[in-house]
């Protein structure tokens, strides 16, 4: 049997956003049959979203909206896999300042668009960072925060094995 490809395509600033993604990736990483590949979102191209099999997309809240290094990952890889991922599981993850909110809603709809099929809704860790030196800081994600974010990882890993999703 083939093993199955998880695309974990991330971006961070202060840090949050990458413990979070090397967590899901880690959850995944432990289900035999899933090969797990983590990838900064400047990094991942068309083909790497072509050659997957299901998909985590981490980033944080930046003004209210997902990071411009994610939406330019979705603007690079959108048209090129547009009818060709359909109905393929995803994940999102949001390191958020405030309530994360609109950059999951964006993620989805971006996802809606490709047809891909959500597991679960967006996982929104809220940091609550509100001041300019808080906003810049380097993040530490909480260890209850991060077994989420494993927990995630490893049921959409299972699912993919499984041929659930």
């Amino acid at each position: 049997m083939t093993p199955k490809t998880l695309l974990v395509v991330y971006h961070t600033m202060t840090g949050g956003t990458a413990q979070m993604a090397q967590a899901a990736a880690a959850g995944a990483g432990a289900e035999a049959g899933v090969r797990v590949r983590l990838l900064r979102a400047p990094e991942a191209q068309p083909e790497d979203v072509l050659g997957a099999d299901g998909y985590v997309f981490a980033t944080p809240e930046n003004l209210a909206a997902m990071a411009g290094l994610m939406k330019d990952f979705f603007d690079r890889c959108y048209y090129a896999a547009l009818d060709r991922i359909n109905g393929r599981p995803y994940a999102a993850l949001v390191c958020a300042g405030s309530d994360g909110q609109n950059a999951a809603r964006q993620i989805d709809r971006i996802a809606t668009g490709w047809r891909l099929r959500s597991i679960a809704p967006a996982l929104i860790v809220c940091t609550h960072a509100q001041t300019p030196e808080a906003i810049a800081r380097p993040k530490q994600i909480g260890a209850d925060d991060l077994a989420q974010c494993r927990e995630l990882g490893a049921a959409l890993a299972a699912g993919m094995a499984l041929g659930v999703f």
